[in-house]
């Protein structure tokens, strides 16, 4: 399973059509939602939960695990603290963490920082948990 906040839904979209069951995407503007639900009946992509709202909210309810989560929230809040905190417990015990910042971003210790890089304004960080996670 995926899990991320919408913007444009585009990393959702790629999970699912790259085999992910389901792709959990939250976002605070229903247009996107709305845009992303359209996008994803028009090329016949299922497995799509949507939900309009705050995803830090969102995931206080959350109680799946998932395998694979995208975090790109506006960069101007940049709130990775809470981000992390609230991830926690939905990351799986094997799972990957996504997370595009407009600044480099230091994760948690329970998640090991595998890859990180910059293309434009935008830093990505490809970070993991695993049992390497703990003692790197």
């Amino acid at each position: 399973m995926a899990g991320k906040a919408a913007g444009t839904g585009v990393l959702s979209l790629e999970a699912l059509s790259r085999g992910a069951a389901l792709a959990v995407a939250i976002d605070r503007n229903p247009a996107l939602i709305d845009a992303l639900k359209a996008t994803a009946h028009k090329i016949g992509v299922d497995g799509l939960e949507t939900h309009v709202g705050d995803a830090l909210r969102y995931l206080r309810t959350e109680r799946r695990a998932f395998d694979v989560v995208f975090l790109d929230p506006p960069f101007g809040e940049a709130p990775w603290d809470a981000l992390f905190a609230a991830i926690e417990p939905v990351v799986g015990p094997n799972a990957f963490v996504y997370a595009e910042s407009g600044r480099p971003i230091e994760p948690p210790p329970s998640l090991r920082l595998l890859r990180q890089a910059r293309a434009g304004g935008v830093h990505y960080h490809l970070l993991a948990r695993n049992a390497l996670a703990a003692h790197p």
